[in-house]
């Protein structure tokens, strides 16, 4: 696959002279990739729309047609007319856009054992983030921590008739596309046809803020056979809808962009700007009674001013039995300083023990090239997490020198409900060798400034507000 992104990435650079910049570029492969694999896996595409009509094509007839195409494709109704919503051809240059239309055919996709448009849309930002372009590093969840978390999480539509599975920042739909193949793993493919029919279009729900990776999204679901349905808004500050969830998989955005004041949302218990302890809170609103939830968190959540008040309420309303510390650079190389955890709860009953995983302390950070992350650095976990998707398997307490360590919930009411609750001397943080390279030691460094930046405002804004000035 990184053979392909460099080939897409080099053509990038031969279309900046068409005006195109590589935001739109990435946009309009993406176009492509989803015609070209709709074409080799059979998938239904209206007349004229498809990928031979387009290929035959050159010349001015080329562009002309693909501006048509795309025109199309945007009216139709349902998912297809989702995917395509105020598509618009960038190419003015004929002969660009028909390079383009060959080196995208010349590969047959749907047999690379990858998915392949959300690793050419991620790699081809890799590249962009490497070149140090504005707005290229967003995010996005590495698929062997997703594949780690949907296996302990098993996501699985059978167990009920109204099933359903959703990520309220969903990317380009890594947590869904994961789940729904973990299940064809599960069945081997050999899915009861009431439940076949549910997966199609009842069951994957989701919510995204920014268009193009929402229509990542619904084209990697769609080309599993699935039509999802994933709002195109903002889930914080959106109010939210009457449905209800059995399992929830999510890593919201971080940082603080966007995040100056704090939602007016009555379902929310505590106010605060915090972006990421707001969606602590809209997700345990939107769980089913008994539903359960896995989300990736930094570390400055677990700790921050408004932390301790979320995690206490979120205690009491839910089980929250388990929180996984991740690796140094597991995002990498969008954001190789960011320290983060995944916590995993299930509502309806208050929390007795919270088991705590340190897959950090000791572990050389993630790199992209040496030290890339693998299904090694969490096949410990996942043995010590169990075979229950909500965390009461039997556990042992592995003690001071272990990873996996047990904390009743008293000892965590006494820290004030903070959990950044460490055990390990890490060895590795006193090795000049192993120290986090600068540029990861100052991304930490700001990480936790944005955090007290954060508290500051709140305690501004409440002596603003008790003495009645206006904010």
């Amino acid at each position: 696959m990184s053979d392909v992104v460099s080939k897409l990435w080099g053509f990038c650079h031969t279309l900046r002279h068409d005006g195109i910049d590589y935001g739109d570029y990435i946009e309009q492969i993406t176009f492509l990739l989803f015609l070209k694999m709709a074409d080799e896996k059979g998938v239904e595409i209206p007349p004229g729309c498809d990928w031979p009509a387009l290929r035959d094509k050159s010349g001015t007839a080329l562009t002309d047609f693909y501006i048509d195409l795309l025109r199309k494709l945007a009216k139709q109704t349902g998912i297809l007319g989702d995917i395509y919503a105020d598509a618009q051809s960038r190419f003015n240059n004929p002969v660009n856009l028909k390079k383009l239309i060959n080196l995208v055919d010349e590969i047959e996709w749907t047999s690379l054992d990858v998915d392949v448009k959300a690793a050419a849309y991620e790699g081809l930002l890799e590249q962009a983030a490497n070149e140090g372009k504005k707005g290229a590093g967003q995010y996005f969840t590495p698929r062997v921590l997703i594949q780690s978390i949907v296996r302990v999480m098993k996501p699985d539509p059978r167990t009920s008739k109204d099933f359903t599975i959703s990520d309220p920042a969903c990317g380009t739909g890594g947590f869904l596309v994961s789940s729904y193949e973990w299940l064809i793993g599960e069945t081997k493919g050999a899915l009861d046809r009431d439940v076949a029919k549910r997966l199609k279009k009842q069951t994957y729900y989701a919510q995204e803020l920014v268009a193009r990776p929402r229509r990542m999204a619904l084209m990697n679901l769609y080309l599993h056979g699935v039509e999802p349905q994933i709002i195109l808004g903002d889930t914080i500050y959106d109010p939210p809808s009457d449905r209800r969830f059995d399992v929830i998989l999510t890593n919201p955005p971080f940082g603080t962009k966007g995040a100056n004041q704090a939602p007016t949302r009555d379902d929310f218990t505590i106010e605060t700007s915090n972006k990421q302890l707001n969606f602590v809170q809209h997700v345990v609103n939107v769980l089913k009674p008994g539903g359960r939830a896995a989300m990736v968190l930094p570390d400055n959540c677990l700790f921050e001013g408004k932390a301790g008040e979320v995690f206490q309420i979120l205690m009491q309303d839910c089980n929250l039995h388990t929180v996984l510390r991740l690796p140094r650079g597991t995002f990498t190389p969008y954001s190789q300083g960011v320290k983060a955890n995944v916590i995993f709860f299930q509502k309806g009953r208050p929390t007795e023990n919270v088991w705590i995983f340190d897959a950090r302390s000791n572990v050389p950070g993630i790199t992209k090239k040496d030290r890339p992350l693998s299904r090694e650095h969490f096949a410990e976990f996942e043995k010590c997490y169990g075979a229950d998707p909500n965390g009461t398997s039997k556990r042992k307490d592995l003690g001071e020198t272990g990873r996996f360590r047990r904390y009743a919930a008293t000892d965590i009411a006494e820290r004030s409900y903070k959990l950044d609750i460490t055990w390990l001397k890490d060895d590795s943080l006193e090795n000049s060798d192993e120290l986090p390279d600068p540029q990861d030691l100052a991304t930490e460094a700001i990480t936790e400034l944005e955090a007290i930046v954060g508290d500051l405002r709140e305690i501004v804004a409440l002596v603003e507000a008790e003495e009645g000035i206006e904010v």
